[in-house]
């Protein structure tokens, strides 16, 4: 698996496992949105200085959006598709 494979994998997970969406996050990091899923599906690759937002944004050090993925690890469950109701 390679780094920016590595990346997608980690940071999907990380995310998802906070319940967080591409959306908040990527309001979070100051990026844009697609920016994110980008980088979830390996099609862009983030510079050092976006890994450390990420990483900021979701409360983990940023070796953990590298780290390793564990052997026979699943990928994270999809989220719910389409935007939230709107509040009232």
């Amino acid at each position: 698996m390679n780094a920016r494979t590595r990346i997608a994998w980690n940071l999907r997970q990380i995310r998802s496992s906070q319940g967080i969406t591409q959306e908040n996050l990527a309001v979070d990091a100051n990026v844009d949105r697609t920016a994110i899923s980008g980088i979830e599906t390996g099609d862009y690759n983030p510079t050092i200085d976006l890994l450390e937002r990420l990483a900021e944004a979701l409360s983990v050090d940023i070796v953990d959006l590298v780290s390793k993925v564990p052997e026979g690890a699943q990928a994270p469950r999809p989220m719910r598709a389409g935007r939230k109701p709107k509040r009232s």
